[in-house]
């Protein structure tokens, strides 16, 4: 048992763990939800506002042997520290899953070397359905742990918590690749404000990379920035791991087939499914309709962001046969409606955009968590747009016994070292 018995990011068999990028277009429909844009007054002030600076916080020193002790004690590679770090909290203004201004948190850490300009990278974390379990408010090393490994080698490296995690306001609305995508795109322009307070300047070249749900929203940024988002940003390298980039060809056939652990399996159908009804509406009209009692009274509160892990996983049944009505078996079985059109949409990063910078998307065979198909239909969605993506296995490494959590471990140790002969 590892040290994370409160994050959904850890596993069952840890104690729990989870998968899953474009702004969205400023027009009407529920999976076109309104970016703050030009379109009048009131929008382009909004706009100008996104990356904008509420506060910032110091949160740790470390020199690079620190660094090291702290990264081995969770089995993160080591090779590649060459500085200690400086780590940081920001809040930042963005905007919400329907283009509403807010605020998110996010994770800075800068090396502690004197190079006044610096590369970026961008990593994004993968599932957890609890505040404090974000990057940012974190208190283990799994959560902060690969930002750390990128500083460490000499990169300024940006973590966000996204929406409704860390510190910010509301519910987090997971799997959701506008918003993750927002957040993340301004969680950099944040860093670029807050840079030249340490005496530094991002020098525009991104590096992306992402864990899980995580890498869904990798591929999402440097998607946006490659289409020109923000014009001081230029990405240079995509390096996801072991998304679940295809939920509707790949992550639920394995779901319904028992290729997913089971628990982990009820667990993300539950996010999933409350998730996707708060941010697009039309999945259910009341939880009782797809979850079974007494499961569906609660449901709903486990994915609120106030419940650890821990006691979600706790609350929740060890199988889809104990969690789903026959309407909500159905429902993943074939999908229809607002739900077959958020999974066609949520698959666009792997089918909608044809990447003109090195990509290597990064799996472990036998992940028990995101299927592994998954990656090959990404890799497939890019060769049908002429582009032929290099797929990277990781080898055999656990973390708590969990494949899909040492994939982050390993991958991470192998990208940093990528992105350093790249920069």
């Amino acid at each position: 048992m590892t040290r994370i018995v409160t994050r959904f990011t850890a596993g069952v068999l840890a104690a729990a763990a989870i998968t899953a990028a474009g702004v969205a277009p400023a027009s009407a429909g529920p999976f076109e939800r309104p970016t703050a844009g030009p379109q009048d007054g009131a929008a382009a002030g909004q706009n100008a506002a996104r990356g904008h600076l509420v506060s910032v916080s110091h949160l740790a020193t470390m020199s690079a042997e620190q660094v090291r002790a702290w990264l081995a004690s969770e089995d993160f590679d080591t090779a590649s520290v060459r500085y200690g770090v400086d780590t940081y909290r920001l809040v930042y203004r963005t905007v919400d899953a329907r283009g509403r201004a807010t605020t998110a948190s996010g994770l800075v850490v800068l090396p502690r070397n004197r190079d006044r300009r610096l590369a970026t990278v961008s990593y994004t974390h993968g599932t957890t359905s609890y505040k404090p379990d974000a990057p940012s408010t974190a208190d283990d090393v799994w959560g902060p742990g690969p930002a750390v490994t990128y500083a460490a080698a000499g990169f300024a490296a940006v973590a966000p918590d996204y929406l409704g995690l860390g510190l910010g306001p509301g519910i987090h609305p997971w799997k959701d690749v506008p918003s993750e995508t927002s957040a993340s795109l301004d969680m950099l322009r944040a860093a670029r404000h807050f840079a030249p307070r340490t005496g530094r300047v991002l020098d525009g070249r991104v590096f992306v990379t992402g864990f899980s749900q995580g890498a869904s929203s990798a591929l999402g940024l440097a998607r946006t920035l490659q289409g020109g988002a923000d014009p001081h940003f230029r990405v240079r390298a995509l390096a996801p791991i072991s998304g679940a980039y295809d939920f509707r060809g790949a992550e639920l056939p394995a779901l319904l087939a028992g290729d997913i652990a089971p628990k982990m399996a009820v667990a993300y159908t539950s996010y999933l499914l409350t998730s996707w009804n708060r941010v697009h509406g039309g999945i259910y009209g009341s939880p009782s309709e797809l979850f079974r009692e007494p499961y569906a009274e609660r449901v709903e509160k486990y994915f609120d962001g106030t419940t650890p892990g821990h006691v979600m996983l706790d609350g929740l049944p060890d199988t889809l046969d104990a969690l789903l009505t026959p309407r909500g078996f159905a429902l993943l079985e074939h999908p229809s409606g607002t739900f077959a059109e958020a999974l066609r949409v949520d698959a666009e990063v792997c089918t909608a955009w044809t990447p003109r910078i090195p990509v290597r998307l990064y799996k472990m065979a036998g992940d028990e968590q995101a299927g592994t198909a998954n990656t090959d239909h990404c890799a497939a969605g890019f060769r049908e747009r002429g582009v032929t993506v290099p797929v990277v296995e990781v080898g055999d490494r656990l973390y708590g016994g969990s494949r899909h959590l040492g994939s982050n471990l390993e991958g991470t140790a192998r990208i940093v070292r990528w992105f350093g002969e790249l920069r």
